[in-house]
This record gives C-alpha cells, structure tokens and sequence, in this order.
C-alpha cells in the first residue's frame, strides 16, 4: 500500500493575493467567519496551521455592515479605566455610530483567529476602512461577492410597519 504525506508549504513558498470586500448590508458574523478564513488561509488546498499562508483582506464601507435581532442595542462592552468606579460601557450601536466604525468589524474578525504570535500577524494582514475609499488600489484587490454566497449574509431590509 503507497502511502502519502501530506505537505506542509513554508512560509516562503506562499501565495498571498488581495481581496476587497464591501461590507454594506452584510451581516456582521457572517462577514467576520468569511473574513476569518481568509485570513486564516483555510480556503486554500495548501493550508498549513502553524504558517501564515492566508490573503490580505480589505473591507470597505465597514460602517454600513448589518446586526441581526437585537443585537445593536443589547450587545455591550465593558472596559476599566483603572481608577475607583471607571466601568465604563458602550453598545454596538454607539460604536458603529461613533467615530471608529470600523473597530466593530476588527474585533469581530479578531475574536475568529486564533490567538498567539501567529494570529496576531494574521490580523496584520486585515485592512479595514469605515468609508468606500482605501489605499490598497495599487495591489489590485480581487472582488469577493460574500452576499452572492448565501442569501443569509445579506441582512433583510426592516419592513416599516
């Protein structure tokens, strides 16, 4: 019986390509799991876990990305500032609304990877920009279409009652 391994690619054999995804109307866990893989490199047939053989992603429009149920208003983040009583809160819907939108998508993709050295140059590899202008024309990013992927990445239109 002929038996094969499996190859493991070194970090210097690895094609990185650039994709550009437009957030407008996605929903935000949808997104992040999509964006996640990408970074990740699992979508290619030479993955490798312990190397960064993933694609630079660029998300445009990040401000414009969609939550599902209720999760705008009832999402919150705590943090501390350090002193007596800091507790401080913010809802997703502040954040978005805020004046870095594009934080919401970063933390969303960053809690999909895996933590460690490597994720975090993984996350390196993740350019995210609250409006449609970014400065990674030069690379020539390919289009991904992720609402063409499933129709529930597309977030339903709110029917006025």
């Amino acid at each position: 019986m002929l038996q094969t391994q499996t190859r493991s690619i070194k970090p210097a054999e690895v094609q990185k390509n650039w994709i550009l995804i437009d957030a407008e109307g996605l929903v935000l866990g949808r997104l992040a799991a999509i964006v996640a893989n990408r970074l990740r490199g699992k979508h290619k047939a030479t993955f490798t876990p312990h190397v960064d053989c993933g694609d630079h992603v660029v998300i445009i429009n990040a401000h414009r990305v969609q939550l599902t149920g209720n999760k705008a208003e009832q999402s919150v983040f705590y943090w501390h500032t350090g002193y007596p009583g800091g507790i401080k809160e913010r809802t997703t819907r502040e954040t978005l609304e805020g004046r870095f939108p594009e934080r919401v998508v970063e933390k969303a993709v960053e809690r999909m990877i895996t933590r460690g050295p490597l994720g975090r140059q993984q996350m390196r590899n993740l350019h995210v920009y609250a409006s449609a202008e970014h400065p990674h024309a030069g690379q020539n990013p390919t289009p991904l279409d992720v609402g063409a992927m499933n129709r529930k990445n597309v977030a339903a239109a709110k029917k006025a009652a």
